[in-house]
């Protein structure tokens, strides 16, 4: 594993966060350093998958980065006609995600795809996946996305969101931003790092409060939308169709 040190120095002008080949190179180092209990979520992704998943159906991982969550599901999941769909829109994420989905040898179950998600047919569907995803998508895209994938999704199957979200009030805020900020400093990132990665950050991950998200999830349809992983100022919902 790559460490991440791409703001290590101090930067003269920095730009916003993008998926690129820079970032595809540390994701791994950088998402365990930055992202309170990922593993844990991921590792869990599989099961919940085993409970939801259907003989003969689909699961898509959108936004798929290396593809972590649809490695997941694979290992969990011995079903006959099981077809797994990997998408992402950052050619250098998806490219490191069909090497993994190889080394697993998945391939003939994990299909990769280099595209944005709004193209994506959604299709004979028990579960699909956003595991921080939607952060990185304008909040006035995020109805039509959700409603399309609902559409897709199957009698009883679910879509499983995880986001970074604001906090009802400053209090909860300052204190979540707080800890995260230490969670970082005690996985050796420095003070300088947080901040330049907080500045590259600020105008492309759009947080939403969890009531927010369920508003929404609620007005789609779906019956049942339940937080069921929470790390600090970050959450994972099921919501089943």
């Amino acid at each position: 594993m790559t460490e991440d040190t791409l703001y290590k120095k101090p930067l003269h002008n920095i730009e916003d966060f993008q998926f690129d080949a820079s970032v595809s190179a540390v994701f791994d180092d950088m998402v365990d350093r930055s992202v309170p209990g990922y593993r844990t979520l991921i590792a869990n992704i599989g099961p919940l998958a085993k409970h939801y998943m259907r003989a003969h159906t689909r699961c898509y991982d959108l936004g798929c980065s290396h593809g972590a969550a649809a490695l997941s599901v694979f290992q969990h999941c011995q079903l006959e006609g099981l077809e797994i769909i990997a998408v992402d829109n950052a050619s250098a994420m998806i490219e490191h995600c069909a090497e993994l989905v190889s080394q697993h040898h998945a391939q003939d179950i994990i299909r990769t795809q280099c595209d944005d998600i709004q193209n994506i047919t959604i299709s004979n569907a028990s579960m699909v996946i956003l595991n921080l995803t939607l952060q990185f998508i304008a909040i006035e895209q995020r109805q039509a996305i959700l409603q399309h994938i609902y559409t897709g999704l199957n009698h009883a199957g679910v879509c499983l969101i995880t986001e970074k979200i604001v906090m009802p009030d400053q209090a909860q805020e300052d204190l979540l931003q707080t800890l995260h900020t230490g969670f970082k400093s005690a996985n050796n990132y420095s003070a300088l790092e947080i901040s330049q990665k907080r500045k590259s950050l600020e105008n492309v991950l759009l947080r939403e409060s969890l009531a927010s998200h369920v508003e929404r999830l609620t007005a789609i349809g779906f019956s049942q939308v339940v937080p069921w992983f929470q790390c600090f100022n970050f959450v994972s919902l099921l919501a089943i169709k």
